[in-house]
């Protein structure tokens, strides 16, 4: 077996031994390899991200038995693609400091984590204390280091501002009206949605020439609040690229996505304008010609940035 089919089996193993849910029994199973009890037999030179797909693995299997519609992975196609991006675009700094807003099990996070060349450092936000458990034992068995916050993403953030911010952002109305009224996207009547919001909490915790990369729906630039987005964005960012995922990594089509590259602005930039946005379309992943081709398409647009 691979590193990660063995790491898989031996966190299913013991998950399935333990009384109540499979999710908490993930859990004890990370700690008992931590504390170096039991660990599975992987080879010496077991990499960081067979760690996590293995992980990844057991924690998929847990959420389908609970069927929890709110804990949802960003599927590792995504993840792989933000990372290369992620690491492209922060490749001269020796440093680099993430947040992820809405972290949930952290794998988006760790799957860009892994993509850097450099060191990288994270503070993760997510306001379920499964979800939180679960990301705090995966940083561990990774050595990633992050501080974790349990708390509504939209909520004052004790941040410091970073380079990065990652996210696949929450998608849906807002239900606490007054924490909303502290975000310029709140709209004079009616919930905002959380989605604006989490840009705008984002960009808020970035450094001048930080990028955000967020993962959202395709319909963002047509909702019925969309203008509230485009004048907090022409006001407070420059849209660098919108690229559309393939409609075959999502079970329908109205459930397609796309990846929003945001960068907030220096003052140099922004006496400068706005730059011209990139507009890609990510090909079938199983080709490996046309993919190649676009990250050539990719390193050009950064090399040219």
């Amino acid at each position: 077996m691979t590193n990660t089919e063995i790491i898989f089996t031996f966190l299913d193993e013991k998950a399935g031994q333990e009384q109540g849910y499979y999710l908490d029994g993930i859990i004890s199973a990370c700690e008992v390899w931590l504390e170096g009890k039991e660990i599975p037999h992987v080879d010496a030179n077991v990499t960081k991200e067979e760690i996590r797909r293995g992980l990844q693995l057991a924690i998929l299997k847990g959420m389908k038995q609970n069927a929890q519609p709110h804990h949802q992975m960003t599927p590792d196609a995504i993840g792989i693609l933000v990372g290369y991006i992620a690491s492209k675009l922060v490749h001269s700094k020796e440093e680099v400091a993430l947040l992820d807003p809405a972290a949930g099990t952290g794998n988006l996070l760790y799957t860009v984590m892994n993509s850097m060349v450099g060191a990288a450092s994270a503070f993760a936000v997510e306001i379920d204390d499964l979800l939180v458990r679960l990301a705090a034992v995966s940083a561990d068995l990774l050595e990633q280091p992050v501080r974790f916050y349990v708390q509504d993403g939209l909520r004052p953030l004790l941040v410091d501002p970073v380079d990065l911010v990652i996210s696949d952002l929450p998608v849906g109305y807002y239900p606490d009206d007054d924490n909303a009224l502290n975000f310029e996207m709140m709209p004079t009547e009616g919930h905002a949605y959380s989605h604006h919001l989490f840009i705008e909490q984002s960009l808020n915790h970035l450094k001048p020439g930080g990028y955000g990369l967020f993962i959202t729906t395709v319909n963002l630039f047509e909702s019925d609040q969309s203008e509230l987005l485009q004048t907090y964005l022409k006001r407070h960012a420059m849209i660098r690229a919108i690229i559309q995922l393939p409609d075959s990594l999502f079970k329908h089509v109205s459930h397609a996505k796309f990846i929003l590259i945001l960068q907030k602005p220096t003052e140099d930039m922004a006496a400068k304008g706005a730059p011209d946005v990139m507009l890609a379309k990510v090909p079938d992943m199983m080709d490996k010609n046309l993919m190649a081709q676009f990250f050539r398409k990719i390193d050009k647009w950064i090399e040219e940035m």
